[in-house]
C-alpha cells in the first residue's frame, strides 16, 4: 500500500468490518454480548470488563494495524490482499478471532474484511 490516503480508507473499513463483527456475534454469544467497543480516530477499544481490554489501531507510519492483548502485541501488514502479522504470516481475521475466545471466551466469526491492494 503506497499511498497514506489508501491506507488509512483501509484501515477505517477494516476496523468497521470488526465492529460489525461483533455486534454480530452479540446476538448469538453471551460472552461476545458482553463485550464493550468503540472505535475513535482509528482505535478500535474491545472491553472485556475483568476480562481487560484488546485494542485494535491504525499505524500510519508503518502503514500497518497493531493489535494489543494479554497475549502480546502483533502487527498486521497488508500483502497478499489481507491484513498478515508480519512475524508469522497469519491473517488478522484469524488471530483477533482467537484472541477474542482466548481472552474473553467470546465466539466472533471476523468474516468480509476489506481486501487489500500490496
Amino acid at each position: 500500500m503506497t499511498d497514506d490516503t489508501a491506507f488509512l480508507a483501509a484501515a477505517d473499513a477494516t476496523l468497521a468490518a470488526i465492529g460489525a463483527a461483533l455486534d454480530a456475534a452479540a446476538a448469538a454469544d453471551a460472552a461476545a454480548a458482553d463485550l464493550d467497543w468503540s472505535v475513535n480516530d482509528g482505535i478500535l477499544e474491545i472491553d472485556g470488563g475483568r476480562g481487560g481490554k484488546i485494542i485494535v489501531n491504525r499505524h500510519a507510519v508503518n502503514r500497518e494495524i497493531w493489535v494489543a492483548a494479554r497475549a502480546g502485541g502483533f502487527h498486521f501488514r497488508a500483502a497478499g490482499g489481507a491484513w498478515r502479522d508480519t512475524r508469522s504470516g497469519e491473517r488478522l481475521d484469524e488471530r483477533l478471532a482467537h484472541l477474542l475466545r482466548e481472552q474473553f471466551g467470546a465466539e466472533v466469526a471476523i468474516h468480509g474484511l476489506p481486501p487489500l491492494a500490496p
